[in-house]
């Protein structure tokens, strides 16, 4: 039987993605590196540091990481300055339901605290969790299992009383390997059938959420 849904925040909860490849892509632009947006199927998932790295291996030493990185932190703040960044289909629905219905709710995302938490209460759904574990928070990046099983522990939950939601491959393995059920939504990218085999249910939106947790 679930009692708690622990949720993965920037693809799932907050339409965000596309705006950070739209932010990679117009950075590299700026430096003359086109079409680095593309690398984003490849570090979906991942904190700030894995990230880094994956640019270091990708590019070599001579990448201007620096540069780069607040070129895009300076043009994702641009886009959402005026309009923030868009909830996705469902999301308040779910948290409300599940809010309402007594479940335990808690965050796993790969995103530093100081900022997830501002956007998510710009998003008007922070006062929903529980409790969570962020990027900054953990040694081991998804798809280890670390974040999961930490993020468990801070609402004081088992695992196995646990549903994940994920939109990405890495936190599908991240979530299975800590022993929650997971439900995918996609987002950027469709999970290849080893990958999908992972999951507990695949759905279009976080809306479809809802009935299931009634059949519960």
């Amino acid at each position: 039987m679930i009692k708690a849904l622990v949720f993965d925040m920037d693809g799932l909860l907050l339409d965000s993605e596309r705006i950070v490849k739209r932010s990679w892509n117009e950075a590299g632009n700026e430096l003359g590196i086109p079409g680095i947006g593309e690398h984003i199927y490849h570090t979906l998932g991942l904190n700030r540091k894995a990230r880094n790295e994956y640019f270091k291996n990708a590019y070599g030493t001579v990448f201007p990481l620096e540069d780069f990185n607040q070129r895009t932190s300076d043009i994702f703040f641009r886009i959402i300055g005026n309009t923030g960044i868009p909830l996705k289909a469902g999301a308040k629905e779910l948290l409300e339901y599940a809010k309402g219905q007594g479940y335990k709710i808690a965050i796993a995302t790969s995103t530093s605290q100081a900022y997830a938490i501002k956007e998510m209460t710009d998003a008007g759904i922070w006062q929903y969790f529980d409790g969570g574990i962020f990027g900054d928070m953990v040694k081991n990046t998804k798809p280890d299992p670390e974040i999961y099983l930490k993020a468990c522990e801070s609402i004081k939950m088992a695992p196995n009383d646990c549903l994940a939601l994920e939109d990405a491959p890495a936190g599908i393995h991240s979530a299975h390997a800590a022993g929650l059920k997971v439900i995918v939504v996609p987002d950027l990218m469709e999970p290849d059938k080893e990958t999908l085999a992972l999951t507990y249910r695949k759905f279009e939106t976080l809306y479809d959420v809802i009935p299931l947790l009634k059949e519960e």
